[in-house]
Order: C-alpha cells, then structure tokens, then sequence
C-alpha cells in the first residue's frame, strides 16, 4: 500500500475547505517535506498495486506536482500567464509537458500523468473532478489525499461538489439553457464512454436537467486565477 500519510497531512495545513492553497506559508515552511515526499515515490512501479491504489496514486502525485512547480515560481496569479496582456502560451505549453517525474522509470510530465496514463488507462471521467491544475476554473482541490480503499467514493463526491457549484453548472428553465464547465467540452469524449451525452451525464446529480426536454448546452469561461489564499 502507497504511503500517502505526509501528502495528507500538507494538504490539510495549506489547503483550505473552498480549496484554496496557501501557496506562500507553504513555500516557506514546507517546500522540502513535499520533495521528500514525492522523492519517496520516484520510480514507483504502478503494476505492483490494484487498480484504485494506482488512481489515487496518479492523482495525487499530478496536483503535487502542479503545486510543487506553483511553489518555485511563486508569487504569481496564474498558471497561464500574461506578457504585456497577451497570453503566454510557451509558458503555460512548458507547465503541463516539461517532465518532471518518473514512474515505472519513465519521465513524466502532467500531460503524460492525465492523457498518457489516466484517461487511457481508467474509464473513469470523474478523474476530471479531482486533478488540479492551480487555478480557479479547476475542481476544488481536496485538504485530504486519494486512499486506494475510498478513491471512488472521493470521485463521487468531488463530481457532486463539481457539478452543484453554480459557477461551474447551472441550469436556467426559463431558457432551457445548461451553463457548464468548460471541462466539459475538452473531455467530453470520457463523459460520452459512460453515458449518451453531456446533458444526460449532468442530469445524473441535477434532477432538473434530466427533467429537460430539450435544452441548449453554453459553456463558461474558464477562470485562470491561481487557486490561493492569503494566509492570516
């Protein structure tokens, strides 16, 4: 079984219960204790381990890992920067696929842990309810690590929170109009493996939705702002 004792214990002292990480007392206070945690895990073998033991594991170690590269450019206010107003996509394109880890003795970048390994591996589309990448538009970032023993039980939780937080899905009857994350529309392909469209997979947590006879999908724009919050 995969230690995730220390990464717990960091994310319940720096993370609060909105999901807002305070990214400044951590790079003070415990920049070290998340290398030695993600040291401790390096060159991991995945196949030693059962199926939801490897989910929780990839997980967590993609949102450490989207934390640990925040804290050693920290401060900034996102992940997606600015130059003179415009968008700096070499650096957000270098943020997700520069390698930064290894598992099974093989580089990995973020990209690799969630395209190259999660979604091919895992039918699970709930998996996009619960990576982070540092920033606001994202799911909630959990103050609790992934178990093995209860990672799915987490994924349902996370899509409840996900999908009843009106700032990513809401529903307007009057207009039969469905708002929703853009999540939606970049990995609609996972949502579609499991149920026959989007609207259907919503409907599953808002009985309003599939209550809809017909209805028009926009999706939000998508809040780059770095996930923190200012330490008292």
């Amino acid at each position: 079984m995969v230690d995730f004792a220390l990464w717990d214990e960091l994310l319940h002292t720096y993370v609060d219960e909105a999901g807002r990480v305070a990214y400044d007392r951590w790079q003070q206070e415990a920049i070290a204790a998340l290398d030695d945690w993600l040291e401790s895990l390096r060159g991991t073998a995945l196949s030693k381990f059962p199926g939801d033991e490897q989910l929780a594991l990839l997980i967590n170690v993609y949102n450490a890992l989207t934390i640990r590269q925040v804290l050693d450019h920290y401060p900034i206010d996102s992940v997606f920067p600015k130059v003179w107003g415009v968008p700096n996509l070499w650096s957000f394109w270098r943020f997700f696929t520069r390698s930064l880890y290894a598992l099974e003795e093989e580089p990995l970048s973020l990209n690799q842990i969630e395209h190259g390994i999660l979604r091919r591996w895992f039918r699970e589309p709930r998996i996009h309810f619960a990576l982070v990448c540092a920033s606001l538009g994202c799911p909630q970032l959990r103050s609790e690590a992934y178990w093995g023993d209860r990672v799915k039980t987490q994924l349902e939780e996370d899509a409840q929170r996900f999908i009843h937080n009106p700032n990513k899905v809401h529903y307007v009857g009057e207009t039969d109009t469905l708002y929703c994350s853009k999540i939606f529309r970049w990995y609609g392909r996972d949502f579609l493996q499991v149920s026959e469209s989007i609207p259907a997979y919503i409907g599953q947590y808002l009985p309003e939705v599939r209550a809809a006879e017909s209805l028009t999908i926009r999706y939000l724009p998508y809040d780059w702002s770095l996930n923190q919050r200012t330490s008292s």
